[in-house]
């Protein structure tokens, strides 16, 4: 079976990681040096960004330096394992054993706005703060609106946004050209356009979709299906109809469909006006309320917003 490429090309080394900017990049640099995290952290931003990437890279650097033992990491998926009695056992078991290596231990919790905010996260809270001396939490989460107040304040908080689309590119240009894999650039610019900014999900697509040495010629089924509620929506845009688009839109969708809908309003532009200037308020707009959607307590209300502003460009 051939390696998947989304952990064959998961970063080993700093040189590996896309970095937001210069100052995130000096940030992780200084914690790899002094062999750890600052305190706890939450890593928090849209899926396919790094977040687990950049645990795991700093974790991996850790321990190649010596500054830890392989024993004194503990990684849970929240997701799969989300209820109190991970808390008793795996957490608490690991938190009261003594560190193998002589420092710091390390519980990566992936995907921690999965966990039970009723009963698992007001316990980890304690767990956290009982053991902070010895070990040092890494939560990362798609929507950190979905951790509570008491964590929050219990960790320092690292924001991932969209990397620059040229590196993102390059990134996987780069990994075709490795793998011997022969592709035309704008069959791969459409990979990138459907797929970003998750990059996680289009170097799936590209392993997907390379045969016998060459990447397939993109297909919009690629990107998956639109449902039809949104063809649904288009239709009433283009007939004026915005208020019934919004209501249909956010009446149908699940949460897990917003970013798509966020990706759908960017890909068609010519529904908030025709020329350039308009189209590029709605570039900005959309991207501050994808932005947002991450961070605010409710996301319905946050989409609906988003829609209400784009209208208001046709008028």
């Amino acid at each position: 079976m051939s390696e998947l490429w989304i952990e064959k090309y998961r970063p080993k080394q700093i040189a590996d990681f896309i970095f937001k900017d210069q100052r995130q990049q000096k940030m992780i640099e200084t914690w790899v040096s002094t062999g750890s995290f600052p305190g706890h952290m939450l890593f928090s931003g849209i899926q396919g960004t790094g977040k687990t990437s950049l645990a795991k890279l700093c974790l991996g650097l850790f321990l190649q330096d010596g500054h830890i033992a392989r024993g004194d990491i503990l990684e849970i998926n929240a997701s799969n394992e989300r209820n109190i009695e991970t808390l008793r056992t795996k957490i608490l078991g690991f938190c009261q054993t003594y560190s193998l290596g002589g420092g710091l231990k390390y519980i990566l919790l992936d995907e921690a706005d999965y966990l039970n905010k009723e009963s698992v996260q007001p316990a980890l809270r304690n767990v956290m703060e009982k053991y902070a001396d010895n070990v040092r939490f890494i939560l990362t989460a798609n929507y950190p609106n979905k951790i509570i107040a008491a964590l929050h304040s219990r960790v320092q908080q690292v924001e991932f946004a969209d990397v620059d689309v040229g590196s993102f590119f390059t990134r996987m240009s780069n990994i075709l050209i490795n793998e011997d894999i022969k592709f035309d650039e704008s069959d791969l610019a459409q990979y990138v356009q459907s797929s970003y900014p998750d990059m996680r999900k289009c170097i799936n697509l590209l392993q997907q979709n390379s045969h016998a040495g060459e990447l397939d010629a993109f297909s919009t089924d690629e990107a998956g299906s639109t449902p039809d509620y949104v063809l649904e929506a288009n239709a009433l845009i283009v007939d004026g109809k915005i208020n019934a688009a919004r209501k249909l839109i956010t009446s149908q969708a699940s949460e897990e469909e917003y970013n798509e809908i966020y990706r759908w309003m960017y890909q068609n532009l010519e529904l908030w006006g025709d020329d350039e200037e308009v189209q590029n308020q709605a570039i900005i707009l959309i991207a501050r309320y994808l932005r947002n959607d991450a961070v605010v307590a409710d996301r319905e209300i946050n989409l609906a917003a988003c829609m209400v502003e784009l209208a208001n460009l046709r008028k």
